[in-house]
C-alpha cells in the first residue's frame, strides 16, 4: 500500500518478518501518527491481536503465521502456541486457519519462516485477484459505500472490499467512495479514509447514523469485508454492516461482500454458529482519555454482527464473484495452491 510519511511515499505491508522479527504498523494510533511495533515471540504477537495493533481478519491471519513461524524458532511448544494466538480473538476466520495451516506445514517438515511468508504472500496475490474480478462492478460515476476497514491495513495489502476500488481507480475509472466513520473504534474514519487518501480516491467520511440518508440519495452499491462466512452464505462484519445491508436490500442496492478463501469456515453451517466478540465497555464510554459517558451507566459492545446470506448480491473472491448459493465452489480451495 501507499504510505505517506512527511514528504515520503512509500510501498509497505500492514506486517511483515524481517530478521527474525515481526513488525507490524500500529493501527491504534493511526492516522495521526505512523509507527510500527517489533515482536519477538508468539505472546507478544497474541497481544497486538487482542489489543488491535493489527487488525482485520487476513492481516491478523498472518500476524499469527509469523507468530507460529517465532514459535517454532524459539523453540517453543507448538500446540501451546496454536492455543494462546486462537485464543487472541475469536471471530475472525482466518486465524484459525493460519494457525491450523501453520501446524500442517511445520509438522510436514517445512520451514516455519518460508511457510508463514508463503502464506501472507499467498494471501496478498489472493486479495489482488478479488480486484481483478470485482472492479468490473464498479463503472464511470459510481457511488460506492463501504464499512470499516477492508483495505490493505486489514489484509497486509490491496485489500478485500478496496481491492477493487484500486483496481478500478488504476485503470482510470472515476468514482466516489462513502466512508462510514464505524464506531466505536473509527475504522473507518481512520483507516479507509487514510488508505484512500494516500491513493488519491475522492471520498467523505460520514457519520455512521447517516448512510441511510445518502443511500436515498443515490449509491450505486456497497461494498464490505468479512470476518467469518458461513457456506449458506451468512456473514459476520464489523458492528453496523447488517444496518447497512437491510437498508441496501430495502432501497434494491447491490450488496457485496469482498473476501479470501480463509474467510470461509466450512465448519459451521449458519450464522448463529458464530462467536461474536464483545469488547470493553470503555472503548464506547470513554473518547481521548475522557469519559464522556454518565458514570453508573452501562455499555455494550459487540464488536461484529452477523447478516443473512439471503441480503448478499455477491461474494467478490479469488475465484470469481459468487452467490451465496455457490458458495461451495470454495469448499477444497487451499491456501498454497
Amino acid at each position: 500500500m501507499k504510505v505517506s510519511i512527511g514528504q515520503d511515499i512509500r510501498d509497505m505491508r500492514a506486517v511483515w518478518m524481517e530478521n527474525g522479527i515481526v513488525r507490524m504498523m500500529d493501527q491504534r494510533i493511526l492516522p495521526q501518527r505512523f509507527s510500527t511495533v517489533d515482536l519477538r515471540d508468539h505472546l507478544q504477537v497474541a497481544e497486538s491481536i487482542r489489543n488491535m495493533t493489527v487488525r482485520g481478519a487476513p492481516s491478523i491471519g498472518a500476524a499469527a503465521a509469523y507468530g507460529m513461524a517465532l514459535a517454532s524458532l524459539n523453540g517453543v511448544d507448538l500446540a501451546s502456541a496454536a492455543t494462546e494466538l486462537k485464543a487472541a480473538r475469536p471471530t475472525a476466520n482466518d486465524l484459525f486457519y493460519a494457525v491450523d495451516k501453520m501446524l500442517e506445514e511445520i509438522s510436514e517438515g517445512k520451514d516455519p519462516v518460508i511457510a508463514a511468508e508463503a502464506y501472507s504472500n499467498d494471501i496478498v496475490e489472493r486479495c489482488r485477484s478479488i480486484g481483478e474480478h470485482g472492479h468490473v462492478l464498479i463503472e464511470e460515476g459510481s457511488k460506492v459505500m463501504t464499512h470499516c476497514n477492508a483495505g490493505a491495513l486489514a489484509t497486509v495489502d490491496v485489500g478485500t472490499a478496496l481491492a477493487p476500488m484500486r483496481r478500478a481507480w488504476e485503470n482510470g475509472t472515476e468514482f466516489f467512495v462513502y466512508v462510514s466513520e464505524t464506531r466505536p473504534r473509527m475504522q473507518g474514519m481512520r483507516l479507509t479514509a487514510w488508505e484512500l487518501l494516500n491513493e488519491g480516491i475522492p471520498h467523505a467520511i460520514i457519520p455512521d447514523g447517516a448512510y441511510g440518508h445518502f443511500m436515498r440519495q443515490g449509491v450505486d452499491m456497497v461494498i464490505t469485508g468479512a470476518d467469518r462466512v458461513a457456506p449458506n452464505g451468512d456473514f459476520a462484519n464489523k458492528i453496523g454492516t447488517f444496518e447497512k445491508a437491510v437498508l441496501a436490500k430495502e432501497m434494491d442496492i447491490p450488496f457485496y461482500v469482498a473476501a479470501p478463501v480463509s474467510t470461509f469456515d466450512f465448519g459451521i453451517e449458519r450464522g448463529e454458529d458464530i462467536p461474536i466478540e464483545h469488547r470493553g465497555p470503555e472503548e464506547v464510554t470513554v473518547i481521548e482519555g475522557s469519559r464522556v459517558a454518565p458514570v453508573g451507566s452501562q455499555a455494550f459492545n459487540p464488536a461484529f454482527d452477523v447478516t443473512p446470506g439471503t441480503m448478499v448480491t455477491g461474494f467478490i473472491t479469488e475465484i470469481g464473484i459468487l452467490t451465496p448459493g455457490e458458495i461451495d465452489r470454495m469448499r477444497g480451495e487451499t491456501v498454497d495452491e
